[in-house]
């Protein structure tokens, strides 16, 4: 009954719209007192989930991303992107997965980049003539990227969920691969649709522009070899390179871009406030609801389950896979990271599998899960921005969502693609 008592309530409260934090808070308020434990129990569970030092990197590096958006990074990013690759059929497709893979390397969030990217290139592109839902699908489908490379704040929230004996320095490492093959799939897929659509490509502006575009660039560039290279090198903690991004992002914007201005930098402490304290909020009150499914043994149950079915590796990790693909229908990337860590992690490594292996499953499957309706987040970001309707955009996603699932299928069954980068590092 307490199993019952504790998903059902969850799944009932989340139907019916309420917020996912108050969802995984009254839910395990309710299981506590069917069982007969102190209440105070979700509080001091709640305490602890978010008493954790190592996520004061995510505030940080959030308000180093909004501070580089603000100060000109973002521009000089496309720009230079569109050096590279305009020139392609459907070039602005192309600018806009390259400016996305750049700009994730240093946001590490996949709605700062679909905010800030396809703010300035949905624009461009349909006054260039192309279809506005091209212009949404390659934003929303290329803001995944940034997920996926350092300094994606999610890996660092999966180490936490994790119980913080995955490494924060192999999972940015391991991302890398796996991120740069997605944009070449996504890259590809747009060029296939700009042909069969007839999308133009731009001239080539020649070695000096784009060498010009580059050195425009570098000082945002810079930031992403800064803190990858810091915290593989062990210099510093993640936790201290969002601070030293913070810093740099800061001068970099005033003193070189000269581009942020007073309220523009008030309203990147604000921004960073609201989504701290939300995701905290979210984070306390899952490490509660996460603390009674370990009490609850309902990690032995699944793989009980799962072993019922099968013992094989590939079959328990597409059993998985779809189960997390279809969490990602309705739930948003935060609390199903934070969620589905607990549960699955010791579920993957009963079947041998690698925890920072999985954690790259786990990001990619959650970041297609933002461009699925009914809690798309990013979709509806790029929807929003780029003034169509999510039905409009779900007629013509597929290509770039079957790219990012064979991606995702990849990743899966080729442990080397996440593996193989960290081992040399090590």
């Amino acid at each position: 009954m307490a199993y019952a008592i504790l998903f059902g309530s969850f799944t009932t409260l989340m139907i019916i719209g309420m917020p996912i934090a108050f969802c995984l808070g009254i839910s395990s308020f309710a299981t506590v007192l069917y069982i007969g434990l102190p209440p105070i129990v979700v509080f001091q569970q709640l305490n602890s989930g978010m008493n954790v030092f190592a996520m004061m990197a995510i505030p940080f590096f959030i308000f180093a991303g909004d501070l580089m958006v603000r100060g000109g990074i973002a521009t000089r990013l496309i720009r230079f992107a569109a050096g590279l690759v305009g020139h392609m059929r459907g070039g602005l497709g192309q600018v806009n997965v390259v400016a996305s893979t750049l700009f994730g390397g240093i946001s590490g969030s996949a709605v700062a980049d679909a905010s800030a990217v396809g703010g300035l290139m949905i624009p461009q592109m349909a006054a260039r003539g192309y279809d506005r839902d091209y212009a949404v699908n390659v934003t929303a489908n290329a803001a995944i990227i940034a997920l996926m490379i350092p300094p994606s704040h999610n890996m660092i929230l999966y180490s936490i969920a994790a119980g913080g004996n995955v490494s924060v320095a192999d999972l940015f490492t391991a991302g890398i691969i796996p991120g740069l093959l997605l944009a070449g799939a996504l890259m590809f897929t747009a060029w296939w649709v700009a042909v069969k659509r007839g999308y133009p490509a731009d001239a080539f502006p020649g070695l000096a522009r784009v060498g010009y575009y580059f050195l425009a660039s570098l000082p945002g560039i810079l930031l992403i070899g800064i803190i990858f290279g810091g915290v593989r090198s062990g210099i510093f903690t993640a936790t201290e390179s969002s601070c030293i991004a913070v810093l740099y992002a800061f001068l970099v914007a005033m003193l070189v871009y000269r581009e942020l201005n007073w309220e523009g930098f008030v309203e990147a402490v604000m921004g960073a406030v609201r989504t701290t304290a939300m995701v905290l909020l979210v984070i306390g009150t899952a490490a509660s609801f996460g603390w009674l499914m370990a009490f609850l043994q309902v990690q032995t149950l699944i793989i009980a389950a799962i072993s019922a079915i099968s013992d094989n590796p590939i079959i328990v990790l597409l059993m998985i896979n779809v189960i997390l693909l279809v969490l990602g229908t309705f739930m948003d990337m935060a609390p199903m990271v934070i969620i589905a860590t607990p549960i699955l992690l010791p579920v993957v490594k009963a079947f041998g599998i690698d925890p920072v292996h999985f954690g790259v499953i786990m990001i990619l499957n959650a970041g297609i899960g933002l461009n699925t309706p009914p809690v798309g987040t990013v979709l509806f970001v790029a929807c929003a921005v780029g003034r169509i309707s999510i039905r409009q955009a779900m007629r013509t996603i597929w290509p770039f969502f079957g790219a990012s699932v064979a991606v995702l299928m990849a990743v899966t069954y080729i442990p080397a693609l996440s593996l193989w980068l960290p081992s040399v590092f090590r």
